[in-house]
């Protein structure tokens, strides 16, 4: 509300000012702003420019290639709201000629960046006081000149930034990034961002999710629902409370307790818990409770804990009042994720009614229902989305990913909250007593709409084993193929290859051999406005090329939602065959022995009918087997392309002849009869069974991938900084995993500890000598310079530590763990260097990138060096040097 419409007596403690500079738009290109590609670095960033009428920037988006300031009104709250404050700002250029550039771009052309510049107002007399700031649609900011990246980009409103100000006014500038697949696509491409501030009255606080622009006190606990009525058992006993630490020292959750005589809760993990001051973590623990459990009010959890090395017993309490679900319906059911969180999913058991047969210990398959970007899976919309499928022979699951927007779209985070949620179910049955039928944790059906569309083809591309059938809704065939990515700033096309390469994992129409013989049913609207269906016509036209098939019905006239998408007559009729049958539907071997293939990305493994890709010669190129079946031998004949290790299935051993590249292989080791057996490519290039693991190069498994790998954590990531300057950074990262992530994180200055985790990936934040020296890691640095040792050089290449060097790379730990150095050779150079640590979907980061401050305007070409680590944790063919 403006100014004239309250009091003008009301004087607020703290707001935001009504007036904005704005400076923009530039031209910007998809996922492109986490590299900064902003042009007024090159004048020394916005923060060092001062609003003046007379002063003109160059934009290629503009009229005579130039632009101006302007200036833009906020709304702001009610000033006598004395809990919060915020400002709603609405960012549009109607000077611009959007159409004529949309007419010739296409949707990458309605995407752009720009500043705004506004005050936070702190009366006077009051004193130092603490504030929580959420930045939504905001990637990042300055406050104060001091740099915030990470903001709120989807709006989870999950983890704010603290705030310590004094009263005055204070600078604030927020960087406009306008992206369609966020904000959609429109003839006039207005950015709308919502600012809040919360001033906090207790050092730690309970994180309450904002619902319908509102807080409600009971849903500070995430916490399963009640099963059968309300004398029944909770669905999962695992919940958790994510606490934010606004003090100015760390605090210690060293307690945590129930309501008395109701109900018993217990840390998962050790304690104390330490949230360093201004961190966010999720907080994990089981709960047990007297039934019934919601029957005496709301249940009430308290932590207690201590700020630095008081002895001052301090508490924060949350609360919960869960709901009490039909046995048969649609349930809240929370289970651990990998990553040392609590997360959860909706399940629906089988109906009595549905058609599992006649056998007593039928095992039903699972049917996954993911969903599309911004929504819960515990709001109506998902929980209720297949109910005109109510009697299946099937455990229905509607996954979170972790977050609205999935983690990661589905892939390494996201999917690893599928398989613990599908793993979660036997659990679910002991839980709750159940005597229905059992689950089969290895048969999924996988359907889901829009971006949980393109999660189905994530998933049969990269599960094929498991996958019974699968039916794709509205969904995009690849993030790069959605909104191309067209308008990025020029850079070297070496460059650009390796950033395209990286995103190998999320093309899936490089990976549509892995999917033949699934059955597979694809379904979009004609009028889809929000993802075309050329994207599903794509992909009907690359499965016949791919010798797969797919049925695929374009509905006449329909948009990308409507009532009933998820249950139109032609899929409920696709999905009650593949699942009312009562019987396997995975034979152990192929229907088609005469050929197959299985095709990776580079990602983890990948199998096909047992035939499972384990490792790749050249990182970032595809790897394929194809084998082939000679009945007259009999024998097989296996080709592969960029493929150095595999694993051969048992029933493939039964032939007494197999052949790699027409080099017959020596005879089978014994095998059980029930093992897949090891097959390596030697150093002389002959084809070998695999004695010991030592026989493959030691990088395997979660280590697999470009940067996104580091995601594959087991347990809380582990986040060490090296020196007092590098603190700063690492809250930052901090706080981005638990935005964007729902990540729970550990900060620490003890690297030996850090990096002694079991399970945890490592995140390190170091400044120049600070970094401890690691012999198995080609990246060193010494003598005022960074050097990297490339096997297909001569000599290192060296780059000194000038122009705020910066640089983040992996390096191996045992047992599968990683480790992302996250490097500067002084400050600024590590904040350049902390963009890159993966965030979201999409931007494109290899195994190692070097850079200066060249890459805050020019970005991808302010590169230095990139590229990627082979099995050897070498330097790999086909890396960038400058």
């Amino acid at each position: 509300m403006s100014s004239n419409d309250v009091d003008a007596n009301v004087r607020p403690i703290y707001q935001f000012s009504e007036d904005w500079e704005v400076l923009g738009p530039f031209q910007t290109g998809t996922r492109e702003a986490v590299w900064s590609a902003d042009p007024l670095e090159l004048h020394g960033g916005f923060r060092a420019l001062e609003y003046s009428e007379q002063a003109t920037f160059k934009s290629s988006l503009a009229f005579n290639a130039t632009i101006q300031w302007s200036k833009a009104k906020a709304k702001l709250s009610d000033p006598r709201q004395t809990q919060q404050a915020s400002a709603d700002l609405s960012i549009e250029f109607p000077h611009i000629d959007w159409r004529s550039f949309q007419d010739v771009y296409g949707w990458p052309a309605l995407q752009w960046q720009g500043w705004a510049r506004g005050e936070i107002f702190v009366q006077q007399g009051v004193g130092t006081i603490t504030l929580a700031l959420h930045a939504e649609h905001v990637l990042e900011l300055w406050v104060d000149g001091k740099h915030y990246f990470g903001g709120d980009w989807y709006g989870y409103g999950r983890a704010a930034t603290t705030l310590h100000l004094q009263p005055g006014l204070h600078r604030i500038d927020i960087r406009l990034v306008r992206e369609l697949r966020r904000d959609g696509a429109s003839n006039e491409p207005a950015l709308n961002v919502r600012l809040r501030m919360q001033g906090q009255g207790t050092l730690v606080q309970a994180v309450l999710p904002e619902t319908n622009g509102g807080y409600n006190p009971l849903n500070g606990i995430l916490i399963s629902d009640i099963v059968g009525d309300a004398n029944g058992p909770f669905a999962s006993p695992y919940a958790s409370v994510t606490l934010r630490n606004d003090a100015q020292v760390d605090a210690h959750v060293y307690a945590i307790e129930g309501n008395h005589n109701q109900c018993e809760v217990e840390f998962i993990g050790a304690a104390p818990v330490t949230l360093v001051a201004g961190q966010t973590r999720p907080i994990a623990f089981r709960i047990a409770c007297i039934p019934p459990a919601g029957g005496r009010g709301p249940i009430r959890v308290t932590l207690k804990y201590r700020l630095g090395d008081e002895q001052l017993t301090r508490q924060v309490l949350a609360y919960a009042l869960p709901s009490v679900r039909d046995w048969y319906a649609p349930q809240k059911l929370t289970f651990m994720h990998p990553g040392g969180l609590v997360s959860y999913a909706v399940l629906r058991p089988p109906s009595p009614k549905a058609h599992c047969g006649t056998d007593s210990n039928v095992s039903a398959p699972v049917l996954l229902a993911l969903h599309g970007a911004g929504l819960e899976a515990d709001s109506d919309l998902v929980r209720h989305a297949l109910d005109e499928l109510p009697d299946p022979c099937a455990w229905t699951l509607f996954p979170t990913g972790v977050t609205p927007w999935s983690g990661d779209d589905w892939h390494v985070w996201g999917f690893a909250d599928v398989e613990a949620a599908i793993a979660a179910i036997p659990d679910w049955i002991k839980q709750v007593g159940w005597e229905g039928p059992g689950v089969d944790v290895d048969r999924w059906l996988v359907t889901g709409h829009s971006n949980g569309g393109q999660g189905v083809w994530y998933a049969l591309t990269h599960h094929p084993d498991k996958i019974i059938a699968a039916a794709a809704l509205s969904g995009y065939s690849s993030i790069q193929n959605y909104v191309p990515y067209s308008l990025w700033r020029t850079a070297d096309p070496g460059k650009t290859q390796i950033v395209q390469s990286a995103l190998n994992n999320y093309r899936h129409e490089l990976l549509l051999e892995n999917i033949k013989a699934i059955p597979v049913f694809q379904q979009h609207g004609e009028k889809d406005d929000n993802v075309p269906p050329y994207n599903s016509r794509l992909l009907k036209q690359l499965i016949y090329e791919a010798e797969a098939t797919s049925d695929y019905h374009e509905m006449p006239g329909k948009p990308h939602w409507w009532d009933g998408v998820m249950t139109t007559e032609p899929l409920k009729h696709f999905l009650r065959s593949q699942l009312n049958t009562g019987g396997p539907a995975i034979a152990e071997e192929p229907p088609n022995l005469n050929a197959f293939a299985v095709v990776s990305a580079g990602q983890g493994t990948v199998a096909r009918h047992g035939l499972e890709i384990l490792q790749l010669l050249n990182p970032g190129q595809v790897g394929k087997l194809r084998a082939e079946y000679d009945p007259l031998a009999p024998s097989y004949s296996i080709l592969q392309s960029n493929v150095l290790s595999f694993c051969v299935p048992a029933w493939f051993q039964e032939c007494p002849f197999i052949n790699v590249d027409g080099q017959m292989l020596a005879e089978t080791p014994e095998s059980d009869g029930i093992s897949s057996q090891v097959v390596f490519r030697h150093s002389n290039g002959t084809w070998l069974y695999s004695s010991t693991a030592s026989d493959l190069p030691p990088r395997q498994g979660r280590q697999l991938g470009a940067m996104d790998a580091i995601m594959g954590t087991r347990g809380a990531f582990q986040i060490t900084y090296l020196s007092p300057a590098a603190r700063h950074v690492a809250l930052q990262v901090s706080r981005n995993l638990c935005q964007y992530f729902g990540a729970d994180t550990m900060i620490t200055d003890d690297y030996n500890e850090a990096k002694a985790a079991n399970g945890s990936n490592l995140i390190t934040i170091a400044i120049g000598t600070d970094l401890p020296a690691f012999p198995q890691s080609p990246i060193t640095f010494s003598n005022s310079r960074l050097e990297i040792v490339d096997q297909y050089s001569p000599y290192p290449h060296a780059y000194p530590s000038k122009n705020h060097l910066a640089a983040v790379w992996l390096r191996p730990l045992p047992d599968e763990r990683l480790e992302l150095v996250v490097w500067g050779a002084d400050e600024e150079g590590l904040g350049i260097a902390a963009r890159l640590v993966p965030l979201m979907t999409g931007t494109g980061q290899p195994d190692f990138v070097v850079a200066d401050q060249t890459m805050l305007w020019k970005g991808l070409e302010g590169t230095l060096a990139l590229g990627y680590f082979d099995v050897w944790w070498k330097v790999s063919r086909g890396s960038y040097f400058t």
